[in-house]
């Protein structure tokens, strides 16, 4: 029987040691499960947060770009805005009774006449018996042109563009900024 109980002893001793060295292994594995869980939430919280703030960043792109779409937009209706009254006020003079141009090509002469004297006078056709007449003048020609005057010297070199479209968009790009206080507040 001794050799039962020196078997039995190491079978026993055998069995305690595997006991023990299972449970040194699933200590060992808590250990390594429980950093893995924290690697993997501590990755996760970083990939939340670098997500949110990718998230942060898009959301002032699109914020930012939908602010500059909004005051393009803006920019161009009033764009519009400024060309539709120019084009206006241009029809108004274009459209002017005979005796108010009569008026405005007195008014024009008077101040080309202190640059060029007795110009040469280009005028719309139909117009020369509007100015007609008028004293310090050379040659007035009709011809194909929008209204308003072009004064010419007698060698032909200097010309003054007196044309109504003219003298709009010179007024008009002087007071652009009040007019757009004017129309936009």
């Amino acid at each position: 029987m001794a050799l039962d109980e020196v078997i039995n002893n190491i079978v026993m001793s055998a069995q305690a040691k595997a006991e023990e060295m299972i449970q040194e292994a699933e200590g060992e594995r808590a250990t390594i499960l429980h950093q893995v869980d924290e690697k993997v939430s501590a990755k996760k919280l970083a990939q939340d947060k670098e997500l949110e703030l990718a998230i942060g960043r898009l959301k002032q792109q699109e914020i930012s770009s939908a602010e500059l779409e909004a005051k393009r937009t803006i920019l161009n209706a009033k764009k519009e805005i400024m060309d539709r009254s120019f084009e206006a006020t241009l029809d108004s003079l274009r459209n002017m009774d005979e005796g108010g141009r009569k008026r405005m090509y007195q008014k024009i002469l008077d101040s080309g006449k202190a640059v060029i004297s007795s110009p040469k006078v280009y005028c719309p056709m139909g117009d020369a018996r509007l100015i007609d007449g008028m004293t310090g003048l050379g040659k007035i020609e009709e011809t194909e042109m929008e209204a308003g005057l072009i004064l010419e010297d007698v060698t032909g070199r200097v010309r003054l563009d007196y044309r109504f479209r003219t003298l709009l968009a010179s007024v008009w790009d002087k007071e652009l900024k009040n007019v757009s206080a004017i129309l936009f507040g």
